[in-house]
């Protein structure tokens, strides 16, 4: 099975003043399989951003490895594709130029990339939008689109920083749906960075807890109510279930740990 894996992984960055540069991650293993869904959680400075950073090969490690399938991670590829808070999409294109562009740059016959865009903006309900321009779309409807342009380029691996925290409740609701029902379509290893620990214990097959100063990984916990929602189970009967509850109160706890033994 296909993975994305760090080994051992630290993250100095640059020194300022004279001063040596600063730790920013310690010692970080994990690993991704193709069909999982991991999210990371933690305070602010525990280096979440910096661990996707990693995973997309926008940094490189100071120590360890990152790599996928055995091969070492040199920098971004077309194995991992990376949704941002801001959707990062073009505001002079349409909405189906905007999906189908990375696989113009990647040389698909114009036919086969307008197909595929067009069913990625089907699969994320934006059906018959494709030639409106992004500055014409709700904040929803932009994150969507950004979904969309990165699940058409078929990843192996979809990594996800903080895609869904300047929407409103009942849009973000709508949409930990929609990317649960994606990536069960896509068949991707999903990597999430999120604040919200209510959406890390929905959507997840794990959570993992950073802890700060330096990061490193403090707490990990195993949950399948993403799962059981695909399975068909009713999503407001899973966030109140007692085991959902204790699940959150358990994350929380971690996050707020004062003292985490290394």
């Amino acid at each position: 099975m296909s993975a994305l894996r760090l080994s051992q992984v630290s993250l100095h960055y640059g020194a300022t003043g004279g001063r040596a540069a600063p730790l920013v991650l310690e010692d970080i293993s994990l690993t991704l399989d193709r069909g999982e869904f991991l999210s990371v959680i933690g305070r602010s400075g525990s280096g979440k951003t910096s661990l996707l950073n990693l995973a997309a090969g926008f940094v490189a490690p100071s120590s360890g490895r990152v790599e996928v399938d055995g091969n070492a991670v040199t920098g971004p590829g077309p194995d991992r594709a990376v949704v941002f808070q801001d959707d990062a999409l073009f505001p002079w294109r349409r909405v189906l130029e905007n999906v189908a562009l990375p696989l113009k740059l990647a040389g698909v016959p114009r036919a086969d990339r307008l197909e595929r865009a067009h069913h990625w903006l089907t699969e994320v309900g934006l059906a018959g939008q494709g030639g409106k321009f992004v500055w014409q779309l709700s904040g929803g409807q932009r994150q969507r689109v950004g979904i969309a342009r990165a699940l058409a380029a078929e990843p192996r691996f979809l990594l996800m920083d903080e895609p869904l925290g300047a929407l409103d409740a009942m849009t973000r609701d709508q949409m930990h749906e929609l990317l649960l029902k994606l990536w069960q379509e896509s068949h991707a290893g999903a990597l999430l960075i999120t604040h919200s620990v209510e959406e890390a214990v929905f959507l997840s097959t794990s959570v993992v807890v950073l802890a700060p100063e330096p990061g490193r990984i403090a707490f990990r916990e195993e949950l399948d109510f993403g799962r059981r929602f695909l399975a068909g189970e009713d999503p407001r009967s899973l966030k109140s279930e007692p085991a959902f509850i204790a699940a959150r109160e358990r994350l929380l706890a971690a996050i707020h740990e004062k003292e985490t033994a290394r």
